[in-house]
């Protein structure tokens, strides 16, 4: 699952935009303004879009969330301002509304795209186990690899001296024996 992203960086931002579209619409058309639907969404939205981009496009995704609730808070202040402010309120101060309102949901949502990020990151860049194929040692798979044993006698060669002369007993060592 961590290895399995293959989106490009423009194709995931894409679909964050337009899901984050479809959240609004379907957030406004239930209760009139930006809410718990929509959190719930963009967090879902954030993990997903984690898990679908390329490892080398990791950047941008890492970046994406709060851009993303920059310009929804943005869009709705020029477009429909009392979803997500007073209706009172300037354009600015609708947005940072907006922004202060869903930054529980902002928070949570990238901080769960950065950690799934890392541990992608982390999956992807860990070395390699090599493996000892067992096969060519043994025939039983529960068997382990042979070792090479050794006796513990060394192995003797000995060297006879034949002398011209007799050596009484006592001049004999081990080593003319």
């Amino acid at each position: 699952m961590w290895e399995e992203g293959r989106w490009s960086g423009t194709r995931v931002t894409r679909f964050s935009v337009f899901a984050c579209v479809v959240l609004v619409s379907v957030d406004l058309g239930l209760g009139g303004g930006l809410g718990t639907v929509f959190d719930i969404g963009f967090v879902l939205l954030c993990l997903g879009i984690a898990l679908a981009i390329r490892p080398d496009e990791f950047f941008r995704v890492g970046v994406l969330p709060p851009m993303l609730l920059l310009g929804i808070c943005t869009a709705l202040g020029v477009v429909h301002r009392s979803a997500i402010a007073p209706a009172g309120d300037g354009l600015i101060q609708s947005v940072i509304s907006g922004l202060a309102h869903h930054s529980g949901g902002l928070l949570v949502a990238h901080g769960g795209l950065l950690v799934v990020l890392a541990v992608r990151h982390r999956v992807l860049n860990r070395p390699e186990v090599e493996t000892v194929l067992d096969e060519d040692y043994s025939n039983r798979e529960a068997s382990p690899a042979p070792y090479l044993v050794t006796s513990g006698e060394p192995e003797v060669k000995s060297t006879t001296v034949v002398e011209d002369e007799p050596h009484s007993p006592e001049s004999m060592t081990a080593s003319n024996m």
